[in-house]
């Protein structure tokens, strides 16, 4: 796992050299996956402009989420090219308690076997828009693309694994770069319960329901197998153009 080693985030890694079905392996420098960039001291701007080359920054949370913590340090970046694609409606971030459980309920009916699954399968429902539009901004960075979320684990999770995919990244290596988050995961928490935004919920959670699971993100994949045909064929049907996923296979290729 190529995981950077910054001050202001803890769950950052270079998705580079993850083995590929034919043998080959995704190329280093072009997709990375994070936390929220909210503390990111002038040291870990300076690398990742200087040393990574980062030229995009892909934030799928919510516009409320935006709002309650307010610009990070690489907004105030003119090269770097930000793009917000949220991959939750804006009404489920702040919804009431009576809201939330009938959300809950329509995830436990979408899919009994897992809660984390059956999340991820509203992503795709919900905002399919976000998850093609994110990809389309990774697609055209012109350097390296960060995509990130709050803990950067089920949203970024998800979306990394639909560039891997179509990267053709081996099955079990998408599912064990997904699972290398729990690793961070009491680093995670303890700058989420930091912030005013995410600390309320931090400790209403189990701290084994927050550890990402191999199984889930297999039972995800397999489930966009059989109901969909696959990443590139749920992407096609959701505009994402057989060119465009050939500029995303080469981008993170090299």
């Amino acid at each position: 796992m190529r995981w950077l080693k910054l001050e202001g985030a803890v769950n950052v890694r270079d998705l580079g050299g993850i083995p590929t079905e034919d043998g080959a392996a995704t190329a280093p420098g072009r997709l990375l996956r994070s936390d929220n960039l909210q503390d990111l001291s002038s040291g870990d701007v300076s690398y990742l402009l200087g040393t990574v080359r980062l030229s995009t920054v892909v934030d799928l949370r919510t516009k409320a989420e935006l709002h309650a913590e307010g610009p990070g340090p690489l907004t105030r970046v003119e090269r770097v090219v930000h793009e917000h694609h949220s991959l939750l409606p804006e009404h489920a971030w702040n919804a009431a308690a009576e809201a939330l459980l009938v959300r809950r309920r329509k995830e436990v009916e979408r899919y009994r076997g897992d809660p984390a699954c059956a999340h991820y399968l509203g992503y795709l429902e919900e905002r399919p828009d976000s998850v093609v539009g994110a990809l389309r901004a990774v697609t055209r960075s012109h350097g390296a693309a960060l995509v990130h979320c709050a803990a950067g684990k089920d949203r970024t999770g998800v979306v990394v694994a639909f560039a891997l995919s179509v990267a053709g990244a081996r099955r079990d290596e998408i599912v064990r770069d997904y699972a290398a988050t729990g690793e961070r995961i009491a680093a995670i928490l303890e700058r989420l319960r930091g912030s005013v935004t995410y600390a309320k919920d931090i400790d209403r959670v189990p701290l084994d329901k927050h550890v990402p699971r191999a199984e889930t993100m297999a039972e995800f994949l397999d489930h966009i197998d059989k109901c969909y045909g696959g990443v590139p064929d749920w992407l096609g049907e959701h505009g994402f153009t057989d060119d465009e996923l050939d500029a995303l296979h080469r981008k993170l290729r090299g």
